[in-house]
């Protein structure tokens, strides 16, 4: 330590050295205990990334998509056979004429048949006291067995009826109950009708769970028909159709099939 210089008496300059290192000392503290203080303030909290992990994890959940069926036939039961298939079997008068089959109303050629969306559905109503289900408490959806026929061919049609309320109910559901009916591309012209010639008016009271199925086939001539099976039946026309699968007044979404020449050998 180097001894203090001076006209005054060294024990002043001792006082002055040590009053200026406690200050610098007590200046250097405050500096320390600054960062100190700001450091632990900035720190991450656990408890507080515990909440926001929480938070986050719980926005994550509630607004992942879910996928929901709204189908109501998708995971019914299936009733086998109806009351079996019927066939459009009445003998045609083979003369050409009256009711002329038509061909597509459009030239290009329907490659599904499967059935279109049918609109807005109406929404299931109270079953009535007879029990009996109402047309807002079923669902009538038709398919083709293939989407393409060979002229000559008989297309087979299957009709599925489903109870789509939430009680049971009865429904009649057999051949006098049944329509198919198949119409030029545009839907404007009627060609064919299950009811026009078909002998058979039998009746099936099906009880139906809510969700379950019964399903039918009707098998077509691939001829035209008129009400009442009067006028000569012609073979229907190449080109594209469409048909609609009834069960009383309930109607399906139409479906679209094609009707092609034979290949040639």
């Amino acid at each position: 330590m180097i001894e203090p210089q001076g006209p005054l008496p060294p024990e002043i300059y001792w006082r002055r050295r040590i009053v200026a290192f406690g200050g610098a000392a007590v200046v250097l503290a405050l500096i320390i205990g600054l960062i100190i203080w700001a450091t632990g303030s900035n720190g991450d909290n656990p408890s507080n990334t515990a909440a926001a992990s929480s938070v986050a994890s719980s926005t994550a959940y509630s607004t992942a998509p879910t996928a929901e069926s709204s189908d109501p036939s998708a995971s019914g039961q299936v009733s086998g056979g109806g009351t079996g298939g019927g066939t459009d079997n009445s003998s045609s008068n083979g003369a050409p004429g009256g009711d002329a089959a038509a061909g597509a109303s459009g030239s290009a050629a329907v490659s599904s048949s499967v059935p279109a969306p049918s609109g807005v559905a109406q929404a299931p109503g109270p079953v009535p006291p007879s029990g009996l289900c109402p047309d807002a408490n079923i669902s009538v959806v038709l398919y083709t067995d293939k989407p393409t026929y060979s002229t000559g061919d008989q297309p087979v049609f299957t009709i599925v009826t489903t109870n789509a309320g939430l009680t049971d109910c009865t429904r009649d559901v057999g051949k006098a109950a049944q329509n198919v009916v198949v119409r030029t591309l545009d839907g404007t012209r009627t060609l064919w009708s299950a009811r026009d010639c078909s002998p058979l008016q039998t009746v099936n009271n099906v009880n139906l769970k809510p969700s379950q199925q019964v399903r039918d086939t009707i098998t077509w001539s691939g001829t035209t028909s008129s009400p009442g099976c009067d006028k000569p039946r012609v073979p229907i026309a190449v080109g594209a159709y469409q048909a609609i699968g009834k069960i009383g007044e309930k109607e399906s979404a139409p479906i679209t099939f094609n009707v092609v020449a034979p290949a040639q050998p």
